[in-house]
């Protein structure tokens, strides 16, 4: 299957700039069609290996979509794909993992040494303010700074870690079935989502519809399908990702 990869620009205390990467690493083989032949399995007396070859491409389309209109949708959960990210924070490390339904493997701080540098997220609002970038900059270089002193004085990584900032950039493997992948999209697509989550969702939906393009192509916040459930609306509508 093919490796679809979008990359975007963020600045770092290290480099001059560090690269948020998301790539789409594998998904399950045919997503669409294995999906569709679980939902027509549930109402169908003929065996799975019938179902497999009447399926066509219309009828797999038809059946996802009647699906996902019922939201009858445990049959999504046949179908994962795997992420690799790169270039995010801790901070959004921390929101990712309340997301239950998924496995995640995160680049350790306990195991990788950092000595040679840890790249930083840096948030528009501060990037956008010479003064406080250049005060978020020395709080990122004193950081570093203590955190290699910790190091060389023999204090191991997993506790010399504990003076990086959430700003600290991780890399990470995530795996989601379509099922929760449609609901990580409805929160972390919306406009009130914070704005590094948000923009790797949305990078995320991409590529997801790329490789399976009827499963997630109503997939994104609530407004995109049923109408805003926040309890304080942003009043701008959510612009659907192609």
């Amino acid at each position: 299957m093919s490796i679809f990869t979008i990359i975007y620009q963020q600045t770092s205390l290290i480099k001059e700039e560090i690269q948020l990467i998301v790539k789409l690493l594998r998904f399950t083989n045919e997503p669409e069609k294995t999906c569709a032949i679980a939902g027509r399995l549930c109402y169908s007396a003929v065996g799975i290996e019938e179902l497999n070859e009447k399926l066509t491409q219309a009828k797999i389309e038809d059946i996802l979509k009647r699906i996902i209109k019922s939201g009858h949708l445990s049959v999504l959960e046949h179908a994962s794909f795997t992420f690799g990210i790169e270039g995010v924070s801790r901070a959004l490390l921390a929101q990712l993992t309340r997301h239950r339904i998924a496995s995640f493997s995160v680049q350790s701080q306990r195991y990788v040494n950092f000595k040679k540098g840890v790249d930083s997220v840096i948030p528009p609002s501060i990037e956008k303010d010479a003064k406080l970038l250049k005060e978020y900059k020395e709080f990122l270089k004193i950081s570093q700074e203590y955190y290699t002193k910790f190091l060389d004085a023999g204090i191991l990584a997993e506790d010399a870690r504990y003076v990086l900032p959430n700003a600290s950039a991780t890399k990470i493997v995530l795996t989601m079935n379509a099922r929760e992948l449609r609901h990580f999209f409805a929160l972390r697509c919306c406009n009130r989502a914070q704005w590094e989550i948000r923009d790797m969702a949305c990078r995320m939906l991409k590529l997801a519809k790329q490789a399976a393009p009827v499963l997630f192509d109503t997939a994104g916040p609530d407004c995109v399908s049923t109408g805003c459930t926040e309890m304080s609306p942003c009043n701008t509508p959510w612009k659907k990702i192609k």
